[in-house]
């Protein structure tokens, strides 16, 4: 399928759904939908993974049987279910009983079965329980098919759901689909919710030139990037991970082998989901991901709690988007916590840099962390100052790029991305100013692949250009007072030509002399013609 033909699947999928929600808000039916096309990418999936081990045996149907040939396997064969699901379970890491698959469910939804909400809840309370080894618990849980929001009574319910899977599969079936594309189409219905739910949209969704621009820069070898990127990453970790899309940017970099395994957690529990289906759409397999339900500033999740030093887990690639300027409620027993025991507390009107040490804390002595953060965490002073003069003189922070404003749905303030490292090469900063190399959109700013690139590439090679990049020393930065307000270091301003004034002043008065000569001659000229002179 060409890129042509994966955003029109986008687009197809996305016009049903702006044609089908009707009175539902963008959010609510964001949840029904992805996790439709969920479905269909599981179902499509195993059924390609059943008859490749069933082979011959894999019923073949003609194009009038509407049956599922799995439904008739399992018919035939009662005694060898057991094996053929163990199998299963070992190639293609689940299973999904007949009744369940998407073919089933699509064929009850284009005969208005009555029975399609009462499947459809069996089935995904199925897919939750039992379809995979591990536990998938809660996964649907904010898909209400008894909501009031799709009908006031079970028949009203049942006939809206019959009409959205139809819409789904007919649209679908315009197109020779995989489990890649059914992924991209994923992404870009997220990203079209995403701009219809305007300021809500910064909880799960991370704009994908930004999202490129981060899985690029810790992709790259951390002490040496202009060699380009890492084999292999052992784990990544995005500690406020939303819909999982910047784990995914940089699975892609890297490739599906690139990365040991991807760790993430989102406090949201439906972003926390979308996150779950987004890793297993795009070909995650269950065992090489792990997103946790939990808050990452109380540092919930046990595998990130680990007192004992030498059991501590690590990662070589950290990326975040946090929510910005986050108000949080520090207190005593937060301040020996061993993520901010060195630097102190963030303040409680801003967490960016609680985030930020949360992440650094779990960041390996040969990682890369790249996090999006506001400019305010570049300048304001207190405790702000002093964790940022700490991280300074300690020499980790490598990389400050400045970016547009209004790039995001959630707000148009200008942000940057802080690179860091525990163990740098380089005893300077350098600075990137992109404020200014951007595409002016309508409703938000855009950043082109060219943008793109040359961020990466002043990253990569670490060059300095006039008005867009400098590398700084940190003798520089503390006769600043630590201030890192990057228009300091790299101006965007064009200086104002010299002017000199002598000069200036000489050619006027030559000027002024040969408009003299020239009014005498005049006249000369009028007094011949015995006009009045001027």
């Amino acid at each position: 399928m060409t890129v042509h033909d994966q955003q029109q699947l986008g687009k197809t999928l996305w016009n049903i759904a702006d044609q089908l929600r009707g009175a539902m808000s963008a959010d609510d039916f964001r949840d029904y939908m992805l996790s439709f096309l969920f479905l269909r990418y599981l179902s499509d999936n195993y059924e390609a993974a059943a008859q490749k081990e069933l082979g011959s045996d894999y019923p073949v149907l003609d194009k009038e049987d509407k049956r599922t040939p799995l439904n008739i396997w399992y018919e035939d064969n009662q005694a060898d279910i057991a094996e053929f699901e163990q199998q299963m379970r070992k190639k293609a890491h689940y299973v999904i009983e007949p009744p369940y698959l998407w073919s089933s469910i699509a064929e009850q939804a284009r005969t208005q079965k009555d029975e399609l909400l009462d499947t459809l809840q069996k089935g995904f309370k199925y897919i939750e329980e039992q379809s995979f080894n591990s536990s998938f618990k809660g996964l649907f849980s904010e898909i209400k098919l008894d909501s009031d929001k799709l009908g006031k009574s079970y028949k009203e319910r049942n006939k809206m759901l019959c009409s959205i899977i139809q819409k789904i599969a007919e649209g679908i079936a315009q197109f020779s689909t995989d489990t890649d594309i059914l992924g991209d189409a994923y992404e870009y219905l997220i990203g079209q919710f995403a701009a219809g739910s305007g300021k809500k949209a910064g909880e799960f969704y991370t704009p994908q030139p930004l999202s490129r621009i981060l899985s690029e820069i810790v992709s790259l070898d951390s002490q040496e990037p202009q060699t380009g990127k890492r084999a292999k990453l052992d784990k990544v970790l995005d500690f406020t991970c939303g819909s999982g899309s910047l784990l995914l940017n940089v699975r892609h970099q890297l490739g599906k082998n690139g990365i040991g395994k991807i760790y993430g957690q989102e406090k949201n529990i439906t972003t926390y989901n979308l996150a779950r289906m987004n890793m297993l759409l795009h070909g995650v397999k269950d065992t090489e991901f792990a997103i946790y339900h939990g808050d990452s500033l109380l540092n919930d999740w046990d595998i990130l709690n680990e007192r004992n030093p030498a059991k501590k887990i690590e990662f070589q690639a950290i990326v975040a988007n946090p929510p910005f300027s986050y108000r949080w409620e520090p207190n005593e027993v937060m301040g020996e916590d061993f993520r901010f025991k060195s630097y102190g507390l963030a303040p409680k009107s801003a967490a960016d840099f609680a985030f930020l040490l949360h992440g650094f804390h779990f960041l390996s002595k040969e990682g890369t962390m790249a996090i999006i953060l506001p400019h305010g965490v570049l300048f304001r002073g207190g405790a702000e100052e002093r964790i940022r003069t700490k991280l300074l003189k300690d020499n980790n922070i490598d990389t400050i790029i400045g970016l547009p404003s209004n790039l995001f749905f959630s707000t148009g303030i200008p942000v940057c991305i802080l690179v860091l490292k525990k163990c740098k090469k380089y005893d300077d900063v350098l600075f990137i100013n992109a404020s200014e190399h951007f595409e002016k959109g309508k409703r938000q700013n855009n950043l082109l692949p060219e943008h793109i690139d040359k961020i990466i590439a002043t990253y990569q090679y670490r060059t300095e250009e006039e008005r867009y990049a400098r590398r700084v020393s940190l003798e520089e930065i503390e006769q600043n007072g630590y201030n890192l307000n990057i228009s300091r270091y790299v101006s965007t301003a064009i200086a104002e030509e010299t002017i000199d004034l002598q000069a200036v002043h000489q050619e006027l008065v030559s000027l002024e002399q040969k408009a003299q000569e020239a009014r005498a001659k005049h006249n000369q000229f009028l007094k011949e013609l015995g006009l009045p002179t001027i």
